[in-house]
């Protein structure tokens, strides 16, 4: 048996704040982080807490309920193997991709590419300034692909931040060359209506990648994101001829207008759009985190999607975020960011069910195939209410007749969870730091944490670019498995190769 607690006492229990109802109220009425296009590119403040708080917080980490400012905590079977602090770009980091022995970074002011050929020692190969938030990143041979969704002057890397009422403003997608990894070009940019929050790649055979651009959140004063806003923007790349991208679509997946949100359904975010879009090519499916609605879709034709099921949770699920297939397509993993990726959700007050994934199994065949709930799975190491937590970005560690997965909380850390069993999920190793502050709510921790090639990668949005290394017999067999390249939102077929 492996112990889950190494550094010190990990109590699970934390009772958080007596104005716990307050903050409940709030997060039913929370917009996620960044998701409308705004003058800025910087998340907004998200305020001091109250000095009752800040105590309970203290008394917590005296107690080892919670780790103390900045303090590593992990379980015996993870080991921190090495951090990289932010360079020059100090915005927050975002989102991971992998090709060959690079890493890939996005940060809210551009990207990093880092060398991680000796995981241990991954060095900085070149660090590109180009603002504009979230900068979500993906990479496909010598292109690399980077997302715009906050208002800018222009669609250059020199650009300012513009209101998104001005009809002048760009948002969309942009195309970098990184043949040369020290000096990648920037050679190209599609505008996008609402911008580019996310973006997930399809690939159709060599000739041509799609893109499927998922934005959301229109404004009749926006010109170039009006309501409504129901479906993607797809864009179609010749690989050859990358500045000739254009979008060749814009399929309504909701004509119904999606979910209504509140007051129909109080505490569930409006469906406007999608936040993001999972494919699994090699069994021609996608699934998609649509803000009110949980949907799959058939991609036989990847430049028509089509809806096979679509489901909701107006209980307990505020906001579709992400979603992830098991390895053999008969389960999606779908994620909850209550409260936008900016509030604390991780305690005993908000409960397991909220800020949560909920396991579908998908069953049937076909085009009549249904997701069916079976479960939700939430961390249950409670954090302070200092410290923003929720589900985040994850990824499937490839293991034969095994559904494990690790997954990125923000400041909850990051978790490694099997959910074989899709209705008894279970946590087999974690690590996580303590609060960055105790004067403020702060959003940090990991955005997206990655298994690619025999170790886990994770983006820290305050604390820089981590690698951990995970031995444990129930996950130690998908070492073997290697991947040329890893877009976790274009998911591989891991074993067929």
């Amino acid at each position: 048996m492996i112990s889950l607690h190494t550094t010190r006492v990990r109590r699970r229990r934390l009772g958080v704040a007596a104005a716990a109802a307050g903050l409940f109220a709030a997060l039913l009425t929370a917009a996620p982080a960044a998701a409308t296009p705004d003058p800025g590119d910087a998340p907004v403040d998200r305020g001091s807490v109250t000095t009752s708080q800040q105590a309970e917080a203290r008394a917590a980490i005296r107690g080892g309920d919670i780790p103390g400012v900045d303090e590593i905590v992990h379980s015996s079977n993870i080991k921190h193997l090495t951090n990289v602090p932010k360079g020059a770009l100090k915005g927050l980091n975002t989102d991971l991709a992998f090709q060959g022995t690079y890493a890939y970074v996005g940060n809210y002011d551009g990207f990093v590419i880092y060398d991680i050929s000796n995981p241990k020692k991954p060095k900085t190969v070149s660090e590109v300034l180009c603002p504009g938030s979230q900068n979500d990143i993906s990479v496909s041979g010598n292109l690399l692909f980077l997302s715009t969704d906050s208002s800018r002057s222009d669609d250059s890397c020199s650009s300012t931040s513009q209101p998104a009422t001005e009809k002048s403003s760009w948002e969309g997608m942009k195309i970098f060359d990184i043949s040369n990894k020290r000096n990648p070009r920037y050679i190209a940019a599609v505008e996008t209506a609402c911008g580019s929050h996310t973006h997930t790649l399809v690939p159709d055979g060599k000739k041509n990648i799609y893109i499927y651009v998922s934005s959301y959140s229109p404004n009749e004063t926006f010109p170039d994101c009006q309501p409504p806003h129901d479906g993607i923007s797809i864009i179609k790349v010749p690989v050859k001829k990358p500045q000739k991208a254009k979008i060749v679509d814009f399929p309504v997946l909701f004509p119904d207008g999606g979910n209504p949100g509140a007051p129909t359904n109080p505490g569930v975010t409006k469906t406007s759009g999608c936040h993001d879009i999972t494919v699994l090519p090699s069994q021609d499916l996608a699934a998609g985190a649509c803000m009110g609605d949980g949907i799959l879709l058939s991609i036989k034709d990847p430049a028509r999607p089509k809806i096979i099921d679509r489901v909701q949770d107006n209980v307990n699920f505020a906001f579709w975020h992400s979603a992830t297939f098991n390895q053999g397509a008969k389960k999606v993993v779908f994620t909850d960011e209550l409260g936008g990726g900016g509030a604390a959700t991780c305690n005993e007050e908000i409960g397991p069910k909220r800020g949560a994934n909920g396991i579908y199994d998908i069953v049937g065949k076909g085009d009549n195939r249904k997701l069916v709930f079976r479960s939700y799975f939430k961390i249950d190491r409670h954090q302070a209410d200092v410290e923003v937590c929720v589900a985040h970005n994850g990824s499937i560690i490839p293991v034969k007749g095994k559904d494990l997965m690790v997954q990125a909380w923000y400041q909850g850390g990051i978790s490694v969870w099997d959910f074989t069993n899709s209705a008894k999920p279970k946590e087999i190793a974690f690590f996580e730091r303590g609060p960055v502050t105790l004067d403020q709510v702060t959003t940090a921790g990991p955005w997206s944490t990655y298994y690619y090639n025999g170790h886990i990668y994770s983006s820290d949005i305050a604390k820089g670019f981590d690698v951990l290394k995970l031995t444990d017999k129930r996950t130690d067999p998908a070492a073997k498995v290697k991947l040329d390249e890893l877009n976790v939102q274009t998911q591989p077929d891991y074993f067929a190769r």
